[in-house]
């Protein structure tokens, strides 16, 4: 059947097996792996500057997300297994009782071969590791909007737009992000020069003082129920031992949504010290808005038949076999991933 077709393609100069490209991963809207598998391409050169040198912790959706009535099966994943290619670049993070190998999203190839896993979403610290995977202090924050009972998109701007003053009042350039679930990131680069109790103290006072100051719109206490009606300013991302999904993942929610930059004509531009860039990439290229197919907070745009899985403009893979059709329904529960 054609879900058990793969293709060989070359990456970057690294050799993958893409298998089952036609398996349907987002049933609601029929998005199948090899449109997951493009999707990731299209959004290489925008979603690896934000997650390049900061260990992946990955979600995996191995037999797709299943249904809004009936999800699919879901597991953390941080450690590499003794499946991964020895190419991908990993770092050994020492925590309190025990250590663990991330991988590292710093090129095409390595993006490639997680979704070919199905590791849909991708979650980073806000800090970076050195050439010798030493962690380094935080060189973004951010605030996790998130709307209670009662409240929606439009509260979290208004949210967001407060915050995004306070921010600015002291010398930073925020810059906002949907999610892909309900509200919206509000990301400001740093120096790198504090340490994450720092920087996780400060968020901390600025989500009480938005609270102490707006009190009918905000709450910075985790408690559920303490939310109804509010939009929760989530500080403690900026823990050290915390992630976010990074900026362009997809979200293994029933609809394939995308966490994303804004497109409104007063999104401020992406701040350097934010979306690090790597050496070989041009400023301009890093500030360019992707293809409106990819709009924030908007489920990807389905197709009839199967695209090839591609990458950028200027690192096309080559290919042996051409992607199967696509088929009819979803495989069996039991199938590979």
């Amino acid at each position: 059947m054609a879900t058990s077709q793969k293709e060989r393609v070359n990456v970057e100069g690294h050799e993958l097996t893409l298998t089952n490209l036609g398996k349907i991963i987002y049933p609601e809207t029929g998005t199948t792996k090899a449109e997951v598998l493009e999707y990731y391409a299209a959004v290489a050169p925008f979603l690896i500057p934000a997650a390049a040198n900061r260990p992946a912790t990955r979600k995996r959706w191995v037999h797709g997300v299943g249904t809004t009535s009936d999800p699919g099966p879901m597991f953390f994943q941080k450690n590499l297994d003794d499946s991964t290619p020895s190419w991908v670049p990993r770092v050994t993070i020492q925590h309190r009782e025990h250590s663990n190998v991330y991988p590292l999203v710093n090129n095409l190839a390595t993006l490639t071969w997680l979704a070919q896993i199905a590791a849909l979403e991708i979650h980073v610290p806000q800090w970076q590791v050195d050439a010798d995977g030493t962690m380094l202090p935080p060189d973004r924050l951010v605030l996790d909007l998130d709307p209670g009972p009662g409240t929606g998109l439009s509260e979290c701007v208004e949210v967001a737009k407060l915050a995004r003053s306070i921010l600015q009042d002291i010398g930073l350039d925020p810059v906002p992000v949907t999610s892909g679930s309900k509200g919206i990131h509000l990301y400001a680069g740093l120096d790198g020069t504090r340490k994450w109790e720092q920087v996780s103290a400060f968020a901390h006072e600025l989500a009480r003082s938005l609270e102490a100051d707006h009190p009918d719109l905000v709450v910075s206490d985790m408690k559920k129920t303490l939310r109804n009606g509010k939009v929760l300013v989530d500080w403690s991302q900026n823990s050290g031992n915390k992630t976010t999904i990074v900026p362009y993942s997809l979200r293994g929610r029933a609809h394939p949504m995308v966490a994303a930059r804004g497109r409104g004509a007063n999104s401020p531009p992406p701040s350097s010290s934010i979306w690090t860039s790597r050496p070989s990439w041009s400023a301009s290229k890093r500030e360019r808005t992707p293809s409106p197919r990819w709009r924030a907070g908007t489920p990807l745009r389905t197709r009839t038949g199967v695209p090839e899985p591609r990458t950028t403009t200027a690192a096309r893979p080559t290919r042996t076999a051409r992607a199967p059709a696509r088929p009819a329904s979803a495989p069996p529960s039991g199938a590979r991933p």
